[in-house]
This record gives structure tokens, sequence and C-alpha cells, in this order.
């Protein structure tokens, strides 16, 4: 998930390899290896080693983006997380700072996590995350976001849907089709968002099992660059994979170790596919918003095909029957 708005015309041309040394090296960290590019879009991430054997990971933040209010929000939280003994990836404090500009871009040194990519059809796997997931909403139902946008239908949902509107990027032959079956996903998500009243609380925001990596001690997360407030089942809902019967599995497994730490509202089931809905928009909105920044024709060429957004009509028509759908639950509907 990506931010509203900002950003858009931006692309990191000028960040070359010897401005990236040269910020790194201003720090009076020296990287011994190559810088090993990692795959992020929105903002520019690379692995090295340093003289001293200690492995980092340096992320240049996507200008114009966040403020330096939002990022150091980011920052503060994953410290504060990690006293709490949560597994996750934290800013290395250097002269007193964990942000840092250099030649216009602000970024940030993280110690690199090592690990293999989590599997979120292990349930042992699965077990200890939802265990670490309920810990980190402990800990995140104490306070509030004073400076990071929150997670609502308007700004994820109607927003995206007017950049789409304005950005050219839906073929003409088909924006009939496509705006009329995304307006009518948003109207019904919305609805459904709008009958509840669930309390808000600090998200990751963006916990799709690419932002879990499992080590030797279990697993470690990283990436809190969506951190937002809105409700618990946002950080749950994209471990869920497979037909009806396999998401009822991994649900009743996550939510009994999350509880072992943090009571969960079931009545929240309620919001998975219109947060599923809100997410495919923002999706397309991104890209789009993005199309500037020459990483992403290169990455997402079939954006400017036809066939990909006669693929998203389809898709949106199965997403808006998916919202007429009983919602999961681990009790008879």
């Amino acid at each position: 998930m990506q931010d509203n708005n900002t950003g858009a015309g931006f692309h990191f041309q000028a960040l070359t390899p010897d401005l990236i040394l040269d910020a790194i090296e201003d720090l009076g960290i020296y990287p011994e290896t190559g810088l090993l590019a990692l795959n992020s879009y929105e903002n520019r991430v690379y692995q090295f080693r340093c003289d001293r054997g200690q492995r980092y990971v340096v992320k240049f933040y996507r200008p114009e983006r966040w403020s330096d209010a939002q990022i150091q929000e980011e920052h503060d939280y994953a410290l504060a997380l990690a006293a709490q003994d949560v597994p996750i990836a934290i800013p290395v404090i250097l002269n007193g700072k964990t942000l840092h500009t250099h030649e216009g871009f602000r970024f940030t040194l993280f110690p690199s996590i090592g690990g293999r990519a989590f599997e979120v059809d292990n349930l042992d796997q699965l077990e200890a995350v939802g265990r670490f997931i309920g810990r980190i909403h402990q800990y995140a139902a104490q306070g509030r976001f004073v400076y990071r946008e929150p997670l609502t239908p308007e700004i994820l949902g109607q927003a995206s849907l007017d950049w789409l509107k304005r950005s050219g990027h839906v073929p003409v032959s088909l924006r009939l089709a496509f705006f009329t079956v995304v307006e009518q996903v948003l109207a019904k998500a919305t609805a459904i968002w709008q009958g509840q009243d669930f309390p808000g609380i600090r998200l990751h925001g963006d916990l799709h099992p690419g932002n879990i990596l499992w080590t030797p001690d279990g697993p470690g997360f990283v990436d809190l660059d969506d951190a937002r407030m809105g409700p618990a089942i946002q950080d749950l809902w994209m471990m869920l994979t497979g037909d009806r019967s396999q998401c009822l599995l991994q649900l009743e497994i996550l939510l009994e170790a999350y509880g072992e730490f943090c009571d969960f509202d079931t009545r929240q089931l309620v919001l998975i596919e219109p947060l599923r809905a809100l997410r495919m928009v923002h999706y397309n909105a991104w890209i789009s918003r993005r199309w500037e920044d020459p990483a992403f024709p290169a990455n997402f060429p079939w954006f400017a095909e036809d066939k990909y957004w006669e693929q998203q009509i389809l898709a949106f028509k199965e997403q808006l029957a998916a919202l007429d759908e009983p919602p999961l639950s681990l009790l008879p509907y």
C-alpha cells in the first residue's frame, strides 16, 4: 500500500551510486562491498557490508511523499516496538539521529535482517506470526499516531479513483466499463465500512508475507513505510490465502495465537473484503501516480496495455460479488 498523491512526478535519476556512497560515508560508515539493490519501487533500498563486517540496508525515501515528522514517527514507533522485544527492523541511531539528509535526499540506515521468505502456508510459522502481531497490537493500542495518514475509504479509495479518472491511463474504449464497476465496488465497500465503528490502532499498514522474513529465531518484520491508524484486521487479512476453507483454517490459527497477547473483535472480519477492494483501487492509482518514474514503465509494462485493464474489469466484478458474500466467520453464519 502506498501514499495518497505525493511524490507523483519525482524519479530517482539523480540518486547515483557515488551520491549513495558519499551519503553513507558522511555518517562514518564505509561500505566494503558494492550496493545490492533490493526490491523496492517506492523508495530506493540497497544492502551492503561495511569495512567492520556489519551488514546494513540503506533506504532513500522518495522525496515529496512523507514529511520529516511522518518519517520520524515511523522510526520512533519501530524503536518502541523493538524495546518491547518485537523482532522488527529498526533504524540505526547515528549522531543522535535516525533520519539523515544528503544532497536533498532523506535516508536511513537499518541493520540487515538475514532470513528466508515467510511461508504463509506453513501453519507453525503462521502461528508464530500471529503471536507477534498480537504483541505488536497490544502495544500499538496504547497510543496514537499524530502525523501518519489514517486508513480510510476516502484516502485509499475515492482519492485513488479520482486520480485514475484524471490520469488518462485507462484506455478510452474501456473507461466506461472500468469506472462503472470500480464506482460500484467502492460504494459497496464504503457502505460496509461506514456501518462499523471499530477503534483505530497503530498499524504496520502493509503486512503482507513479503514484509516478513523467517530467521533462525522466528519471524522478523520489516518496512513500516505505510504505518497508519486503522482497524486491527488490516494487519491480518493479507495472511489469508487459498479457498474459503483454507482461509478459515489460517484465520483460526492466526487469531488463537494473536489472542495470547491481544483481544480481537471478530466483528472486524466484515472489513476484509472492503479492505481488499480499497487495496485493488489504490494499487492501480499508485502505479499511475508513479508512471513518470522510469522504473515504473520498465517494471510494469503491462500497465499500458488494454489487456491489463480488461483483466482489471473482471477482477473488480469478482470483488463486487465477494462484497455480497457472507464474511469469514469462525462461527456458523
